[in-house]
């Protein structure tokens, strides 16, 4: 059984960073691919990045977070990041971190509000 746990949420102002960090413990991290998803208020959840299994793995991104959102992992610490750049107002939601994609472990979630 895997637990997860995120971190880092908050509120910051339009244009600001947050890094998120999400502590997973259990067995065999390193052989789950990696997601974080958000769901914003009166909306659906939705993928925001993806890191797969894979021996050199290149994450992926949505559209509209591409070049500001970063996703890593550490597998010998059992954790994932998600480093947000240059926030807007459309990136307010709880973000989730999840590691074998929709049939695997997600963790409670994190508020991320961007105030402008």
């Amino acid at each position: 059984q895997v637990q997860l746990m995120e971190s880092g949420g908050g509120v910051v102002r339009v244009g600001g960073s947050l890094k998120l960090a999400c502590q997973a413990s259990g067995d065999n991290f390193a052989q789950y691919s990696a997601h974080w998803y958000r769901q914003a208020t009166g909306k659906g959840r939705e993928l925001v990045a993806y890191l797969p299994v894979a021996r050199d793995p290149e994450p992926m991104y949505a559209d509209d977070v591409k070049g500001r959102f970063t996703l890593s992992r550490d597998n010998a610490k059992n954790m994932l990041f998600l480093q947000m750049n240059d926030l807007s107002l459309n990136d307010s939601a709880i973000y989730y971190c999840n590691i074998g994609s929709t049939g695997g472990y997600w963790g409670q979630g994190t508020q991320v509000t961007v105030s402008s």
